[in-house]
């Protein structure tokens, strides 16, 4: 078997992950398909003989083919808003799942027309970033250089988009009191200790992500209010309040140093995603305002 027949067989076996990212990335099953045979070729046409990880490269690819047909669509849809087309324009946008029905079916059943139409409002960038890292776990460091920003922005971006998908759109005044307050709630907790009220602070399908560099030190991911609960009752007593990025989060800084952070996702009352962050590099982008005991 020859180079070429090699990466064609890869590449077909990694056609159903690359649709299915295209897909959650488009809202389109033609879309879909045409990004897959432009990231086919580039294959095609590139030197990939050192690369480490042909299956993360082709993810990447087909990534940046989506991002550019999202920009080309949000300024033709913008564009055509500004003249009499303005509703065609609008339906045009909506998720096509047409062109092959059965397929179609089995990735909508998966992902669900609603979150597609909301995943529509999202600036191609927001998207992007929710997509790779929030559905297929892709680490926010190797998202940065397709979206030509720094991985504390591309942090950032996926966390707008979070809120926006869940229904909280821009957070307000009263959105970062109420963090505060649940995550200063759930610091207490973790020391002190009470599992029922971690419990009662969690989300059921709460998720607790880790970076690379956490990973690296032995965090894993973990999902479920019952382990993530487990996982922080007793803990957290060398933790501080802080501000992290303006909302508020928990920090570990030794000598006032951050060495960890621990960015808080709450929607209606709950803690529904903990992100641990360790990564140096990432840390030092972040603004961070520490909080005394006395809550200043």
């Amino acid at each position: 078997m020859t180079d070429v027949e090699q990466l064609a067989e890869f590449f077909q076996s990694q056609r159903p992950h690359l649709t299915a990212v295209a897909y959650r990335m488009l809202g389109s099953l033609a879309e879909a398909d045409d990004a897959v045979q432009e990231a086919y070729l580039r294959l095609s046409r590139s030197d990939v003989s050192d690369v480490e990880n042909l299956a993360g490269w082709l993810t990447t690819v087909t990534a940046r083919v989506c991002l550019d047909v999202l920009r080309v669509r949000r300024t033709r849809v913008e564009e055509d808003l500004e003249g009499p087309a303005g509703v065609e324009a609008v339906e045009a946008a909506e998720p096509d799942v047409t062109a092959d029905p059965e397929l179609a079916a089995e990735l909508s059943d998966s992902v669900g027309l609603a979150l597609l139409v909301v995943m529509d409002t999202l600036q191609p960038a927001e998207r992007l970033a929710f997509v790779l890292h929030d559905m297929f776990a892709v680490p926010f460091e190797e998202i940065a250089p397709i979206v030509g920003k720094s991985t504390a922005a591309v942090r950032q971006l996926a966390s707008r988009a979070r809120r926006r998908v869940r229904g909280q759109g821009e957070e307000t005044e009263a959105d970062r009191t109420r963090q505060r307050q649940v995550v200063t709630a759930f610091l207490a907790a973790s020391r002190g200790g009470d599992f029922a009220a971690l419990l009662r602070l969690l989300d059921p399908d709460v998720v607790l992500r880790t970076d690379r560099t956490a990973a690296d030190l032995g965090a894993t991911e973990l999902r479920g209010a019952a382990d993530v609960a487990e996982q922080f009752s007793g803990q957290a007593r060398g933790a501080q309040l802080a501000l992290v990025d303006g909302s508020a989060g928990l920090v570990w800084a030794p000598g006032g140093a951050v060495k960890v952070a621990f960015d808080f996702t709450v929607v209606g009352g709950r803690v529904v995603a903990i992100e641990l962050l360790a990564d140096a590099a990432l840390l030092a982008e972040l603004e961070v305002e520490l909080i005394g005991a006395d809550g200043e």
